[in-house]
């Protein structure tokens, strides 16, 4: 074991960012990334390179509230220096709400029990410059007694392959809270899992959606879920609408 090894702190973050601008989380060749950013800013403070480990992958054009990942490196800053240090060098849209040092065999992806993802739907017939960014703008008449219906048929364990793009051979969730409110001129979708497949928080809001605008009934949810394919029914909705609230642990 070297000296940088036996000197290495691991480091919690907790983090919030506008992905507008960005290409998702994860790094990618020539693309401006969250995982990407954060870790030049690290490397001008250790002056080496640093991986920095996310709780989960958000998509192009998603935000975080809460997002949380671990980095180790050999610092001799405090928590708050390094605290004020990384927020110096980040960009306006990234900002580390909260820093502190872990036992070294913490990891944010693999120690996660859960996250809680909210999409926000602003209906108005003009788009509100304010809010653009971070809420899908509906002009539409919506029937909220229906999405709710709808909603609570999301709040269970199951085959979730429907409302993905998932290619992986372990499709089946749980989803122990799905709930939808409204609060002034929006539509609030609150969804919390253990963990969620890729565009699954997405699909399941286009599905409630489908079902607001009387497309389909809710009870086609259950059909989608016994065909296992994805639908129609069940179209994608745009990334600017959905936040990573927590990440639980």
């Amino acid at each position: 074991m070297n000296r940088a090894e036996r000197t290495a702190r691991n480091f919690k973050i907790v983090l919030s960012y506008d992905g507008t601008d960005y290409h998702g989380w994860q790094i990618q060749p020539g693309k401006r990334t969250i995982q990407g950013t954060i870790e030049e800013a690290l490397s001008k403070i250790a002056r080496k390179r640093i991986a920095v480990v996310g709780a989960g992958r958000t998509d192009a054009g998603v935000h975080a509230r809460g997002q949380a990942a671990h980095f180790k490196a050999a610092l001799s800053l405090s928590e708050p220096e390094l605290f004020k240090a990384l927020n110096a060098l980040l960009p306006d849209d990234i900002r580390i709400t909260a820093l502190k040092e872990v036992p070294l065999d913490f990891h944010a992806r693999r120690d996660a029990k859960g996250k809680i993802y909210q999409y926000r739907i602003r209906l108005s017939r003009e788009i509100d410059p304010f809010v653009v960014r971070y809420a899908l703008h509906w002009p539409y008449p919506l029937n909220l007694k229906r999405m709710r219906e709808a909603a609570r048929l999301f709040q269970r364990k199951g085959d979730f392959s429907g409302f993905s793009s998932n290619r992986l051979l372990h499709p089946v969730r749980e989803i122990v809270r799905s709930e939808l409110h409204k609060k002034g001129d929006e539509i609030v979708v609150t969804l919390e899992a253990g963990g969620f497949l890729r565009h699954m928080v997405r699909t399941i809001v286009g599905t409630l959606l489908e079902v607001g605008r009387g497309r389909i009934e809710p009870a086609a949810i259950e059909e989608i879920f016994r065909d296992k394919k994805r639908t129609l029914a069940s179209p994608t909705a745009p990334a600017k609408g959905l936040c990573l609230l927590k990440v639980l642990y």
